[in-house]
């Protein structure tokens, strides 16, 4: 995993990269209240393979929390939590994978949005990462 460059002062947690499989169910807001639903087992491999589509699923403002089961009898733990425009709480192996164009089509009016932290990590485009370090690529002179 690469290394994590959070300025954003976001709270975080490292559960998910200590395990290699497990299940996931998604708490979101809809027109009748909350919802609480379970991710289809064949999207549980997917998950762990990219962890940022765990909170890239969903529409704009709906998703409230993530959480995972690793073992099948065991407790489930949230790796991502939010409240109102405030995430609360993100998983390192989530924010790491974010790229710039998921934060700003989807959580643009949340504390995951910064324009300092682009900077800090030298974003220069919707594809580049937001909360790792982009390698500068250099062009040869011919």
């Amino acid at each position: 995993m690469a290394e994590l460059i959070n300025i954003t002062g976001i709270p975080t947690i490292n559960i998910l990269s200590n395990y290699t499989e497990a299940k996931f169910r998604f708490i979101s807001k809809t027109k009748l209240g909350m919802t609480c639903s379970d991710a289809q087992p064949y999207n549980n491999e997917r998950y762990m393979k990219h962890p940022q589509a765990l909170i890239t699923g969903f529409k704009k403002g709906a998703l409230q929390a993530v959480q995972m089961q690793p073992n099948p009898d065991g407790p489930w733990l949230t790796i991502f939590s939010r409240t109102g425009k405030q995430v609360k709480l993100i998983d390192e192996t989530i924010l790491v994978n974010l790229r710039v164009g998921d934060i700003n089509q989807l959580w643009h009016n949340t504390n995951l949005y910064s324009w300092e932290q682009y900077k800090a990590v030298n974003s220069k485009t919707w594809d580049s990462y937001a909360y790792q370090v982009n390698a500068v690529k250099e062009k040869e002179l011919v």
